[in-house]
């Protein structure tokens, strides 16, 4: 019963990283500057009481590095994160398929929490390196809304994956040598089934 509780709970904040990395990637308040500016993956606004202006950012071969590799591995992350969260799912308790056997719902849930553990390491290598990256290149600036989307979904996907990963151990059979060959003893020797005299025994009682 905790194992499964811990699965569930497992999954449930997985579903909470795997949205927080979703919104991170598809919006554009990553840093912003001290010229009224936000940065993000695809575009570099202009804010002001008046104005919001976006430029889309698509030249990619002009890109500097951090943002083409934030880019690669947060659409990396959100894309592992639909198999994982669907794998994870169908081996919930509450779920079952068939005649499956156990064994088999453990090494998919085992699989859909190696999968989001990946989505964490995608979020959270993006999301360091892009603030680094911009300090470097813009100098002075804050953190977006985007950068504490990322860090909240890469956190929670980190604890549902891992959470998930350990529930999904099977337990180890301890086989015990003693207590069967007493059972065959007990079977083989009960009342019913009196123990023939050995013969040695027989021809000392003659003598």
């Amino acid at each position: 019963m905790a194992n499964s509780c811990l699965q569930l709970s497992g999954f449930v904040m997985s579903c909470i990283g795997w949205v927080g990395i979703l919104i991170a990637t598809a919006t554009n308040d990553w840093v912003v500057t001290c010229k009224y500016g936000a940065k993000g993956l695809w575009a570099e606004c202009v804010i002001s009481t008046a104005l919001y202006h976006c430029i889309s950012l698509t030249q990619i071969l002009d890109l500097p590095a951090y943002i083409q590799t934030s880019r690669a591995l947060m659409i990396t992350g959100s894309l592992l994160g639909l198999p994982a969260v669907g794998m994870v799912l169908t081996a919930t308790p509450c779920i079952s398929l068939g005649d499956e056997p156990q064994s088999a719902k453990n090494k998919r849930s085992l699989l859909g929490g190696v999968l989001i553990l990946l989505v964490a390491l995608c979020g959270g290598v993006s999301t360091v390196w892009f603030p680094i990256g911009a300090h470097q290149d813009q100098g002075l600036m804050s953190f977006g809304f985007s950068l504490y989307a990322g860090w909240v979904g890469t956190a929670f996907c980190l604890l549902g994956g891992a959470m998930i990963t350990c529930c999904s151990t099977e337990p180890s059979q301890h086989y015990n040598h003693h207590d069967n060959d007493r059972f065959y003893y007990s079977k083989g020797q009960g009342p019913g089934n009196p123990v023939p005299p050995s013969t040695n025994h027989a021809k000392s009682a003659h003598v």
